[in-house]
């Protein structure tokens, strides 16, 4: 049990500079797609065994590709539909441990195995959402989730409502 506590001890360290890395990363720009690629890019270098990184921005109902680490991706996704979609529709974050076991799945990436999607809020709306695939079933636990939620809250300070 101690090795588990020192695991998420460090973990939660790492994340904890993970979140300053950010903040020093893009306070000083304005760019909204300069901050989400540099976004992407920090998660790419700081996650392991994750094999896409990125944004999807939400637009006319749609969800529509945005700055990403990775293979290409699908371009536009429908809300309700994937677990970014369903992400947008809910407003809460998917942490799915199987994504061949989520109804309308969308398989971008076959490799793909577990994802999470972090709905991203500028003045209460959903923006887009962040989105994280791995090739590792259930990669993602609940420390991922609470700290990729504060990045998302940190990051969309420095976005627009309409980006």
């Amino acid at each position: 049990m101690l090795e588990k506590k020192e695991t998420n001890d460090c973990q939660d360290k790492s994340y904890q500079l993970l979140v300053k890395q950010l903040e020093a990363l893009i306070e000083d720009e304005q760019d909204p797609i300069a901050n989400l690629s540099n976004s992407s890019a920090l998660l790419n270098q700081f996650l392991d065994r994750i094999n896409w990184v990125g944004f999807y921005l939400l637009r006319d109902n749609q969800l529509i590709l945005g700055p990403f680490q990775g293979l290409p991706a699908c371009v536009r996704i429908e809300v309700g539909k994937g677990v970014c979609g369903t992400a947008v529709k809910e407003e809460q974050t998917q942490r799915i441990a199987d994504v061949h076991e989520f109804p309308g799945h969308i398989a971008c990436d076959a490799a793909s195995r577990s994802e999470i999607v972090i709905p991203l809020f500028k003045d209460k709306q959903v923006i887009g959402v962040l989105d994280i695939d791995s090739p590792e079933l259930d990669r993602f636990n609940e420390l991922d989730q609470i700290y990729l939620e504060k990045f998302g809250e940190i990051l969309t300070t420095y976005l627009p409502t309409n980006i």
